[in-house]
C-alpha cells in the first residue's frame, strides 16, 4: 500500500533539478517535484501548491481542503493506533 502525505510547497530549491522544500505537518522536507510540473505549471508556479508526498516525491497536486481533510484523518488514525496499542499492552 502506498501512502501519500499532504504537504505544501514553500520554496523552490533548484528548478532545474526539480527540487522543492515542502512543509509536511510542520516538518520541512526536500522533495522532487518532477511529477507535478509541465509547460503549463513550471516549478516557479508550484510555490503554495498542496501535494501528496511519497518517498521523497510530490506525486500529485491536491486542493487545500482535501489536504486538510487527509491530515485530520491521518491524525485520527494515529490516535486510534495508539489506543489499540495501549489496549494490547494492558492485556499482556
Amino acid at each position: 500500500m502506498c501512502l501519500g502525505i499532504p504537504g505544501q510547497i514553500v520554496e523552490i530549491i533548484d528548478a532545474d533539478a526539480r527540487q522543492a522544500k515542502v512543509n509536511v505537518a510542520g516538518v520541512l522536507r526536500t522533495v522532487n517535484i518532477a511529477c507535478i510540473v509541465d509547460e503549463d505549471h513550471p516549478p516557479a508556479a508550484c510555490v503554495g501548491d498542496w501535494v501528496l508526498v511519497h518517498v521523497g516525491f510530490a506525486m500529485s497536486r491536491i486542493d487545500e481542503t482535501e489536504a486538510h481533510k487527509t491530515l485530520a484523518l491521518l491524525q485520527e488514525l494515529g490516535e486510534a493506533q495508539a489506543e489499540l496499542e495501549a489496549m494490547r499492552q494492558s492485556t499482556l
